[in-house]
Parts: C-alpha cells; structure tokens; sequence
C-alpha cells in the first residue's frame, strides 16, 4: 500500500515546495554506502560505491525540476583514501565510471551543466585525474548548473591550503611578515579557497542518519542549513530530498543578525 501513496506524497511535496524560495547551492554528504551494503549483503566494492554514483542522476533531475543552480556531492574524503587499497580503488573505480560517463552523457550537456572536482586532486593517481579533467573541458563553458564533486576533500585541508596559497602569494611580493599577516582576512582567504568562485551553500544535507558534518565545507557552511536524513545514500529517494528543500524553506535564516 505504501508504494502506492509514494508517488502521491510526492507530488504533494512537489507542489508544497515549487512555489516557495529555492535553496541556490545544495551540499550533499553522500553517506551511508557500507552500511546499505552490509544490510544487503554485498561484499563488491566496486558494486558497492557503483550503487551510490548512479544515484547523482536522480540527484541532478531533481535539482534540475527544482530550477537549483549548484549542487556540490562529497563522494571521497582525504580520510577515506587511508582505507584499505581493495576499498579505496573501487570508491575510485566509481569516480572515474561516473565522470567519464558525465563528459559524454547527452542530459548534461542539453542541461548546460558545468562539472567540476575540488579537493587535494594531488593525492589521486593519474587516471582519476585524467577523467576530471576530461569532465571539466567538455563542460567548461556552461553555466545552467554547477555540479562540484568533492574528491580527496577535508574541509580542514581547505583552509590550511588557502592560507598556505595566500601566504605564498604574498611573500613572492617580498612583504614582511606584519605586512601579509594583514592580508590574512575572511574575505581574502575565501579567494583561495578550492572553488572561490562558488556561492557559499544554503543547504546541506546529509544521509545515513550521522548528525555531524565531519569537515564538509567547513568555511562556507558558516550560515548554512542543516538537513539530517535517516535514509542511506543508494536508497536516497526524491521524497527524502523534497522534504529536505521543504524545511530549507520552513527557517528562518538570520545569517548571524
């Protein structure tokens, strides 16, 4: 009977969200891929972070119907590369499958969705940083979407990296060191962030049932909503999402005010 009221409980919250302010960014921690797995006993790791890549279709439909203009997917943390070699080579292995799908996958390019990666892409081997930047080319000048793929990605690393970039910068001017210690703002180290260029998020969202955000987005999260979801990451439905834009729109947002 349940499977009959989804697609009318749907449809309500479509209609109860549409008319309402749209979050423009959406931030997506994608947890929860072990665990759907063990419950359904899969052992496959390829299999297994497979399940979850093919969900970011569906994600992107959504965001589309939406009229969402940004939407950034943590699918790899700079800790999940110190995992087991079998398990960091199929969370990989399902990168590269779903980029290289996304240069060439007709829906993108008729969207104008541009694609991007941020994180410390230094640390992936050579042939997940090949298919990022293939996706990155094919899709540079378009400006309907932004879909950012959070890879080897630690909020922490962020920071200290824009810091280190900012600093850098500074001292080929031969400042002093009190000089470009006044240069070290929240406005101009978020000029050296990974995607600068980025609207900070409105919305995050994180599956699994975790209540944390452990380091996603640390600096541009400062006035984000939180959206905790029970469901694991594969079995993401879109009703999961609509109820999440729908307690975006229920806050009021004071951004620090």
């Amino acid at each position: 009977m349940r499977w009959l009221l989804y697609p009318l409980y749907e449809r309500h919250l479509l209609r109860a969200v549409s008319d309402l302010p749209m979050p423009n960014h959406v931030g997506i921690i994608l947890d929860g891929n072990r665990r759907y797995a063990k419950q359904r006993g899969l052992t496959e790791t390829r299999e297994i972070y497979g399940l979850g890549a093919r969900k970011l279709d569906e994600v992107l439909d959504w965001c589309d119907e939406l009229r969402i203009r940004a939407v950034t997917l943590w699918v790899c943390s700079t800790e999940n590369l110190r995992r087991s070699p079998e398990e960091v080579s199929g969370i990989l292995a399902a990168i590269e499958e779903k980029l290289g799908a996304l240069a060439t996958d007709p829906a993108i390019h008729h969207r104008r969705v541009r694609v991007r990666a941020a994180g410390k892409l230094g640390l992936l081997p050579e042939s997940t940083a090949a298919v990022i930047r293939k996706a990155e080319e094919a899709t540079a000048s378009y400006d309907s979407m932004t879909l950012t793929i959070a890879v080897a990605y630690g909020g922490r690393e962020e920071i200290v990296d824009a810091v280190r970039s900012l600093i850098r910068d500074k001292a080929k001017e031969c400042q002093r060191v009190d000089d470009i210690a006044e240069h070290v703002t929240a406005e101009t180290i978020a000029q050296y962030l990974y995607a600068p260029d980025l609207p900070d998020p409105d919305l995050i969202i994180r599956t699994s049932g975790e209540i944390r955000l452990s380091g996603f987005l640390l600096w541009q999260s400062a006035f984000s909503e939180f959206y905790f979801s029970d469901v694991y990451w594969p079995e993401f439905r879109k009703i999961d999402f609509l109820r999440a834009i729908r307690a975006f729109q229920q806050r009021q947002r004071r951004f620090g005010k």
